[in-house]
């Protein structure tokens, strides 16, 4: 039996956080694109009990039931709920942290504490931006009205407080700039 306090390393577990309209996604996608080739980094397609959609992120999809079984059997690397929906990291994500690789998935603040506990190495990029710029980005989306959007921003976590390990990227440049800054946080060597 394995002892509960040691924790899981000696790589990293990387979860990418942040309010809606931070630009969360975009960032993502552009950091794979850069360490496009990287054997020692790799992304976690997480798994979502909701259908795919193609404004949203690639997933994988698992009814409620699964989800239940994944999380009672421990078959999982993290799993959290939240806005109604069960999410995990893949348990395949744990042995490329135990083999030293960095793994960088799309998180949520209610599981930082968990991943903290779990990983030796547990790193939080949190993506933001002053609310203002949030408001802009969310109304752009034409999905909400300005009152939705403000109920929405004024209830959000958007500082989430005691988190070791906690990187803020205020993404309020270019997307360039925030994928130099989130390669810097994570000490990937860049190419330039």
């Amino acid at each position: 039996m394995p002892d509960a306090a040691v924790k899981l390393g000696p790589g990293r577990m990387v979860l990418v956080v942040g309010p809606s309209g931070a630009g969360k996604d975009t960032l993502m996608a552009a950091l794979k694109d850069r360490l496009r080739g990287r054997s020692d980094v790799q992304f976690a397609r997480r798994a979502i009990t909701r259908q795919a959609d193609t404004d949203a992120e690639d997933h994988d999809t698992l009814d409620r039931d699964g989800f239940e079984h994944l999380v009672a059997a421990g078959e999982m690397a993290l799993a959290w709920e939240a806005h109604g929906l069960g999410y995990v990291i893949p348990k395949a994500c744990d042995e490329i942290v135990r083999s030293g690789g960095t793994v960088i998935a799309n998180g949520s603040r209610q599981v930082l504490k968990q991943a903290e506990q779990k990983y030796e190495n547990a790193v939080v990029l949190l993506i933001t931006a002053p609310v203002e710029i949030l408001a802009d980005r969310l109304a752009a989306r034409g999905r909400e009205t300005r009152a939705e959007i403000r109920a929405r921003l004024e209830r959000a976590d958007l500082e989430p407080e005691n988190v070791a390990n906690l990187i803020r990227i205020e993404n309020t440049g270019t997307i360039e700039d925030a994928v130099e800054k989130m390669m810097a946080a994570l000490e990937v060597p860049t190419s330039h």
